[in-house]
């Protein structure tokens, strides 16, 4: 009976998950052999290495999450079911541990956002943990985050940090292009966990002190109505920017004065790092988790309270007076990248898959 690695990941939509996952596609499968993905995605870019198991079409691609998963389980069982497997789950964890306990499949779990997106009552508290103790490795991106999961719900688990590759192609924003004053950045999803309102109000105030600023947005979702309503009632439609979604959005990031991430929670937030890698000066929120991680504290950038956007706006305001603080904190973010460093990092995925490999 041969054996199987297997990548399950239902929905590929371009965030810091699907980065970790191209990343690591890079680098294992010399140190792993090949490796399967589970995708409701149709994707041909099939390798010696990699094959993507997925749907001949893009019918499922506009489909929800539980719409996705069905067709995931659907071909993991068509292709696989006689097959000894090793699953990384990337998405869907409950799903990958249900069928791997049916199945009989060795299952490693990578979460890659705070529990205060799962855990919010009693009831999802147990379920979360009588779930995940089935499965056989659970991997997280922030010490926080490992603190978190034994404190909350008395599971172990495997810091592994997100991979980061730096590409040296840098694009130009149009937004940002021949202008003298501050230039902003945001990337993310636009949602209540990103909490773009709280960037929007902050500017209202430099506006108030008569900065000279632009701020650009990067991503898309479902607050872009609500995001757009508040930037036309604070009158700052001339200062923000929503460009939509762009593909390898982190390339904006040079273009950028400072990034500003406004989150209310995250996992280990992939912009932080790119933005390191660009020596850009970064302000973030002291969200759970990752922010103050990569930023140790307030030693390679500034952190302010979630949804505190008077304390942002003088972070900001400082800033525009005085850049040589926050960019020197920038230059001593580049050494401490190689927390990040994808060669290490995939070395630490291979060897627990491996281990589980060997169990079956």
């Amino acid at each position: 009976m041969k054996k199987k690695i297997i990548f399950y990941i239902p929905s590929i939509e371009g965030g810091g998950v699907e980065k970790n996952l191209y990343l690591l596609i890079k680098y294992l499968p010399k140190q792993i052999g090949k490796i399967h993905i589970i995708t409701a995605n149709k994707i041909i870019n099939n390798s010696k290495n990699v094959k993507y198991i997925c749907p001949n079409s893009n019918y499922w691609c506009k489909k929800n999450r539980i719409l996705k998963n069905i067709i995931c389980i659907y071909l993991l069982i068509k292709n696989f079911w006689s097959s000894k497997v090793v699953i990384l789950s990337f998405q869907s964890n409950l799903t990958s541990i249900i069928i791997s306990k049916i199945l009989r499949f060795r299952v490693l779990i990578r979460l890659n956002t705070s529990l205060k997106k799962y855990l919010d009552n009693f009831f999802k508290r147990i379920t979360f943990k009588f779930f995940y103790s089935l499965s056989d490795i659970i991997i997280v991106n922030s010490k926080f985050f490992q603190k978190e999961l034994l404190s909350q719900v008395n599971l172990k688990s495997h810091l592994i940090y997100n991979l980061n590759a730096i590409k040296k192609k840098r694009k130009k924003l149009d937004f940002f292009k021949k202008f003298n004053g501050l230039k902003i950045l945001n990337i993310g999803r636009l949602t209540d966990q990103k909490d773009q309102l709280t960037l929007i109000k902050g500017l209202e105030i430099l506006k108030k002190n008569n900065k000279k600023f632009r701020c650009c947005i990067i991503g898309r979702g479902a607050f872009k109505n609500i995001l757009i309503s508040e930037i036309k009632r604070l009158n700052l439609g001339k200062y923000i920017k929503l460009v939509g979604f762009k593909n390898n959005a982190e390339q904006y990031i040079s273009q950028s004065d400072i990034f500003v991430l406004s989150s209310k929670f995250e996992g280990l937030p992939n912009v932080l790092i790119e933005s390191q890698s660009y020596g850009v000066p970064i302000i973030a929120s002291n969200c759970p988790t990752g922010p103050n991680e990569i930023l140790m504290g307030g030693k390679l950038g500034e952190l302010f309270p979630v949804g505190n956007y008077s304390i942002l706006a003088n972070k900001l305001l400082n800033f525009s007076k005085n850049k040589k603080v926050l960019k020197l904190k920038s230059f001593y973010a580049k050494k401490y990248l190689k927390r990040f460093d994808p060669i290490i990092n995939s070395q630490k995925y291979s060897k627990l898959i491996l281990q589980e490999y060997e169990k079956i």
